[in-house]
């Protein structure tokens, strides 16, 4: 089968013919049908991440936001049948450690990730394994598409965790968003969605054009001002109930601490480059006599996926409308490249894996 490669850090992914997985006996192989394109595939294209040990080696295949069809069960898999359509996390859970068994398998003690790990090979691939299936794979509800739910993966569902899980957002707060990527932008839907003004943070005017189709009541283009913070603070009266980094580097940790007023909460979603590697300065003091609220979101817990499939079915969520684009298994070095300087927006989708 086709497979998107990583042969050295930061030169082009190599698309290769590869062996096709088999299932282990908890496993299930997908027939991938949609994969998205996500900055952390970018980081691990750059070789990143070696401060919380997950660079993936040379030889991997990279890609961590699938959807697609079972192909192949292993014997000891009871949930899931040859033809069920499914998402699979990124960060892949065991069941049997405590962060499993009290609800919190995107923190499981044990937990591999997809595409990064020479034990879970990624999804930029005609087919991927999944292992300990009954606990990682996630059925899609009928008629949906693999396209609009390949974000499931990762981003999507890490922004819907940060707002809805982890954060205390109430109707009417204000949430700023520093940062529309992929994953800023899902944040700006889903906070709009729940009832939140949203304000939508970035450099670049079209993807605060596009956060303004998503929901966003209010936009600052950091280009244009000196004090991002003043800004927010100014077009929310004082600050944001809610704020999220969805880049991960120290200035917009920074704008985002400081866009918050009095007992607000700060939410981490991207995780650091080789700059910060890991580690980011703050505001201490600040936050101590304000009482602001340092939280982290990391992907969510796929039993929990129902509350965002519930919410697509009254159509109060539109995963598909932060797809930017679908481009083929070959076009996926083109757009890590591309990543560099940001020039791509929203979720670009692999949907066709066939030369």
């Amino acid at each position: 089968m086709r497979a998107a490669v990583l042969r050295e850090y930061g030169e082009p992914l190599q698309i290769e013919d590869v062996e096709r997985p088999s299932p282990d006996p908890d496993g299930v192989v997908i027939e991938t049908e949609a994969c998205g394109i996500c900055r952390s595939d970018w980081h691990a294209w750059q070789g990143d991440w070696d401060w919380i040990g997950a660079k993936p080696p040379k030889g991997q295949i990279l890609g961590h936001e699938p959807a697609g069809t079972v192909v192949a069960v292993g014997e000891d898999v009871t949930r899931l049948r040859e033809g069920d359509s499914v998402a699979v996390p990124f960060n892949l859970s065991d069941g049997t450690c405590p962060e499993c068994r009290n609800g919190h398998s995107n923190v499981c003690e044990n937990l591999v990730p997809l595409g990064f790990a020479e034990a879970a090979p990624g999804a930029f691939a005609e087919q991927v394994h999944v292992p300990a299936a009954d606990q990682n794979a996630v059925a899609l509800p009928d008629d949906v598409s693999p396209v609009a739910m390949a974000g499931l993966g990762c981003r999507f569902v890490t922004a819907f965790h940060a707002l809805v899980h982890r954060a205390d957002v109430d109707a009417g707060d204000w949430v700023a968003v520093h940062g529309c990527g992929g994953v800023g932008l899902s944040a700006v839907h889903i906070a709009s969605a729940v009832g939140a003004n949203v304000v939508a943070v970035d450099l670049a005017e079209e993807k605060l054009e596009k956060a303004a189709t998503l929901g966003a009541a209010e936009t600052v283009n950091a280009a244009e001002t000196d004090d991002v913070p003043g800004a927010v603070r100014a077009v929310t009266d004082g600050g944001a109930n809610v704020s999220v980094d969805a880049l991960g580097i120290a200035e917009t940790c920074h704008n985002s601490v400081n866009s918050l007023r009095r007992r607000g909460q700060h939410v981490q979603i991207g995780l650091t480059t080789e700059d910060e590697r890991g580690s980011v300065d703050l505001p201490t003091d600040a936050m101590v006599m304000k009482e602001i609220d340092f939280l982290g979101s990391f992907g969510m817990q796929p039993p929990r996926y129902d509350e965002i499939f519930r919410m697509v079915e009254r159509g109060t969520l539109t995963p598909s409308a932060v797809v930017s684009e679908t481009v083929t298994l070959d076009d996926v070095p083109d757009r890590l490249a591309a990543m560099t300087n940001f020039e791509t927006m929203g979720i670009p989708v692999v949907d066709e894996f066939r030369s």
